[in-house]
């Protein structure tokens, strides 16, 4: 059966729909629309909530997208993730336990909260062994404004889950440890991820948008002319003088900085091994020179992620928008 990845941004709402076949995945619509207007986490109005599915109903019709059923994503910044460590439960004592310790772990009552949880290893080898758990609270009344926002649109949500956890499938080599980096407008949110699990996630506040204005500062021009010379000459020094760069390099570096106390703690407290390769996604990381950046930042090896790595794709066009459809992708990638 089909299944759609719904990624619905604070700018652009993305849509990929894929066909699992004999242990791969067949490319049959994608699209993005960009849209204006309240996040949906903020919405208070019904109108505001109709503009969103209105703009959603033809994004599906434009594209031609085959079924109804859709798999979502919650921003990153609105979800608590975090890991715990147990003794070696069974799967059952391990869901009784969570479910009588979540509140100690999130910050927001109980009650208000939808919380799940995965196991991600046991570790026999540790004195006492032990098994780390993920653990998801998403606030109940952001998951029922998504659910409501996509039920007006004629659809039907068949699973939530987090960003970084579809990110996760798209684009985490199987068998080593990696960071994910993904740009967003408002954040840039990264997880560690072990053999293709996400093992820690943070996100951090400052994104595309934090670039652009940067450079619309330093440079004095409009957002839309900071948004082009961004993308044009991003951190790359013998372009434009290296001026472009010299307004974007103190704003991402905060992002380095963040990405390293992130890798330390990952480290330090969970005892986790260093990431062999940084890879990124989302619309900032095709500015010229972000690898590069990074590579000397952390000295480890970036790369730009590609989500069809295991798609088949009849459009070569796509390919070079593939990070910016790495959470969709991965969304329609999610099994029943």
């Amino acid at each position: 059966m089909n299944l759609v990845g719904l990624d619905i941004g604070s700018k652009t709402i993305k849509a990929v729909e894929l066909s699992p076949e004999k242990g791969k995945f067949i490319l049959k619509a994608a699209g993005v629309v960009a849209y204006s207007g309240v996040d949906i986490e903020h919405i208070a109005e019904e109108k505001d909530f109709v503009s969103v599915s209105q703009t959603l109903k033809k994004l599906f019709k434009d594209i031609k997208i085959s079924t109804k059923n859709v798999n979502i994503s919650l921003p990153e910044a609105q979800v608590f993730t975090r890991s715990i460590t147990y003794p070696t439960l069974t799967d059952q004592e391990i869901s009784s336990a969570i479910k009588w310790e979540a509140e100690q772990y999130i910050p927001i009552p109980i009650s208000e909260a939808i919380v799940q949880h995965q196991i991600l290893e046991r570790r026999a080898n540790t004195t006492p062994p032990e098994v780390s758990v993920l653990l998801v609270a998403s606030p109940r009344a952001l998951v029922e404004k998504y659910v409501k926002v996509v039920a007006m649109a004629g659809l039907n949500c068949v699973a939530v889950e987090t960003e970084l956890i579809a990110l996760s499938r798209s684009l985490a080599p199987a068998n080593q440890t990696a960071l994910l980096m993904d740009f967003g407008a408002r954040s840039t949110d990264i997880g560690i991820v072990k053999n293709g699990m996400l093992m820690f996630s943070r996100s951090i506040p400052t994104g595309g948008e934090a670039f652009t204005r940067a450079v619309a500062q330093y440079l004095g021009v409009n957002p839309a002319q900071a948004e082009e010379y961004k993308r044009t000459y991003g951190l790359s020094s013998n372009q434009l003088e290296g001026k472009v760069a010299g307004a974007i390099d103190p704003v991402f570096r905060i992002v380095s900085e963040e990405i390293k106390k992130a890798i330390h703690f990952y480290q330090t407290e969970q005892k986790g091994d260093l990431p062999a390769l940084v890879i990124l996604s989302g619309g900032a990381s095709g500015m010229p020179e972000a690898s590069t950046y990074l590579t000397k930042a952390l000295g480890v090896e970036v790369a730009v992620g590609n989500p069809f790595s295991r798609v088949e794709v009849e459009a070569k066009t796509l390919m070079s928008y593939g990070p910016l459809y790495s959470i969709s992708v991965g969304l329609a990638m999610r099994e029943m």
